[in-house]
């Protein structure tokens, strides 16, 4: 194992003690989390684990934050003994396919690792739009009507909650910049991992609000879009 590797193990073992701890993750999300890092340090090295622990530390930190505030809106897997393997691959398994991808296609290293930022970016805006705009939206519309909608349900945003998961955005696409470069890539990643964004919420007032689709399968297509955007934007440009 070489030096910069030999950290790895410990920094996994130390997220997943605290993820279990803290019911921030079941111990098999845990686990699988852990699996996903691996596939992401091997494929992306630090910098890849790095955009995961910040994804999962800002949406740890947001879906924590006042929230007596947001208990109404919460759902079961939110209140219970973490959040499941499901919900782990639903966010993070577009990065671990692209992953895969490199690991197995090495000459498409530099496009998939976009691909990853994309997807991670694209979570982190979700979840700090939808937590974090709870607590600091002023006023909720439908984002299909356009139409004043109630606060947490599914398809509902704010120009707060919006301009937050931008932030988010802007963060995963920092890291990938001082990992793998500037030029367009950071404007590739908060482009797309906004669109996805905006994709998650649109698809929940029209397929999720309805019970057509599960939540879980709205992040994973959210990130996914993600990812197709930023291929779209490299292959254009």
């Amino acid at each position: 194992m070489s030096n910069s590797s030999i950290f790895l193990p410990l920094i996994i073992f130390v997220g997943m003690a605290y993820a279990i701890l803290a019911k921030k993750l079941t111990v098999l999300a845990a686990f699988t989390g852990g699996l996903v890092a691996c596939i992401i340090y091997l494929a992306s090295g630090y910098t890849g684990v790095a955009m995961m622990t910040i994804f999962f530390i800002l949406g740890s930190v947001a879906t924590s934050w006042q929230g007596h505030k947001k208990r109404a809106f919460a759902t079961v897997e939110e209140t219970g003994k973490g959040r499941t393997a499901l919900q782990v691959l639903a966010n993070s398994g577009v990065p671990a396919i692209a992953g895969l991808v490199i690991i197995w296609y090495p000459n498409l290293r530099d496009l998939m690792v976009l691909v990853m930022a994309a997807a991670f970016a694209s979570a982190t805006a979700d979840t700090l739009s939808s937590e974090l705009g709870m607590v600091y939206g002023r006023r909720f519309f439908n984002i299909l009507t356009l139409k004043p909608d109630s606060c947490g349900m599914d398809g509902v945003i704010s120009l707060e909650g919006t301009l937050i998961g931008v932030a988010g955005s802007c963060v995963i696409a920092v890291l990938y910049g001082l990992g793998f470069g500037w030029e367009m890539g950071f404007i590739f990643i908060v482009f797309a991992g906004t669109i996805g964004n905006l994709t998650d919420s649109v698809l929940g007032a029209l397929l999720e609000r309805k019970g057509l689709i599960e939540n879980d399968a709205v992040n994973f297509l959210n990130t996914l879009t993600a990812g197709l955007v930023v291929m779209l934007l490299k292959g254009l440009i």
